[in-house]
């Protein structure tokens, strides 16, 4: 490989350090279109270059959490409504 080969190789590395990681609420939103299963290519690919593993996975557990215990409150009140 000549110089050319190794610099070029490395620029999409340079590239991806120089962008800034996602926002609270990128992520959040990234969360809520994975879970609904709508997430555009364009963010998928934002999400993959800038995000890290463990931020996503975090904020998948505490969508999780949250969804379900807001499924539990709503059957409570609904059965307590109907008694």
């Amino acid at each position: 490989m000549d110089e050319s080969d190794q610099s070029s190789s490395q620029e999409p590395e340079q590239e991806n350090e120089k962008l800034p990681p996602l926002t609270f609420l990128q992520m959040l939103g990234s969360t809520f279109s994975a879970a609904f299963g709508v997430q555009s290519q364009r963010n998928r690919e934002r999400d993959f270059s800038r995000g890290k593993a463990g931020h996503f996975i975090l904020m998948g557990i505490g969508f999780t959490a949250a969804f379900v215990i807001t499924i539990v409150l709503v059957v409570k009140l609904v059965l307590a409504q109907l008694t």
